[in-house]
């Protein structure tokens, strides 16, 4: 099937879906940066509002019901909009730090971008990320030889995910219309709704990402069984935002993209 007899543009993610497979970095920030204020978040805390803009993202938890009661309890006042926004400047270098780590592309996305770019496609990409926090993943991806065509970062846009706004960026300032010639790929809920309403053709990557969650060598050494339930977990969470094909990493966008059209199927390495 010719790719580009149908879509003009794909818009990829990038922790989760090109590089750091399992979508820790973030994580492991926010964990941090709450440490540091002797308060103890889970990891599904912090991942349930993944994808959004990472001031946002720290809004949601400090909204949170148990995080603001713990919040009290360690500084002796509910947080408050001046604490977010503390939050947010000592978050910055220790999210710098962590993409740094975790800035290999994800086996197979290269690739794809080559071939999604010998299709006819140009690639672009947005992230949950300010711009500050994405120069040393921009620099590692360039190494490796990706660079997309054009970059979306949390703060650049009035709203971010699950909002449309940074699609609708992306697509006004590449030139872009109608917006169902756009492929978005995510592997976040947020990321995914956002696809969802900008009317792109969406798909969700679950093993690589936020819903699975572990790294790659983490998530082979599980037993076959319980690899399988995870991603299986993941795969129905992002039909259910609103995906269109759900894979389990970019590694398996093109096949997915080639399927026939009726109906949302699975595809699995």
């Amino acid at each position: 099937m010719d790719l580009a007899q149908r879509f003009d543009l794909v818009i990829l993610d990038w922790a989760g879906t090109m590089v750091d497979f399992g979508c820790r970095a973030p994580v492991n920030a926010l964990l941090e940066v709450f440490a540091r204020r002797r308060i103890t978040l889970t990891e599904a805390e912090v991942r349930r509002d993944m994808g959004k803009a990472k001031i946002d993202h720290v809004r949601a938890l400090l909204e949170d019901a148990r995080i603001a009661a713990a919040w009290r309890d360690a500084t002796g006042a509910a947080p408050t909009a001046r604490d977010c926004d503390a939050v947010m400047a000592e978050l910055d270098p220790l999210m710098r730090e962590q993409a740094t780590l975790a800035a290999t592309l994800i086996e197979g996305a290269r690739a794809t971008v080559d071939a999604l770019r010998a299709a006819g496609l140009r690639v672009a990409s947005s992230t949950g990320y300010t711009r500050e926090m994405m120069q040393p993943v921009l620099a590692a991806a360039a190494a490796q030889g990706y660079v997309p065509d054009h970059l979306v970062c949390s703060g650049e846009t009035p709203q971010g995910r699950p909002s449309p706004l940074m699609i609708y960026k992306a697509c006004a300032e590449l030139g872009v219309w109608p917006l169902s010639r756009v492929i978005k790929v995510d592997d976040a809920e947020a990321g995914v709704a956002e696809g969802r309403a900008a009317g792109c053709f969406t798909v969700g990557v679950a093993a690589s990402g936020n819903g699975v969650g572990l790294s790659a060598a983490a998530l082979a050494a599980l037993p076959a069984e319980d690899r399988a339930d995870r991603i299986a977990r993941a795969t129905k969470a992002l039909y259910a935002a609103g995906a269109d094909r759900v894979v389990d990493s970019v590694a398996q966008l093109l096949p997915a993209l080639e399927l026939p059209a009726r109906g949302p199927k699975e595809v699995h390495s």
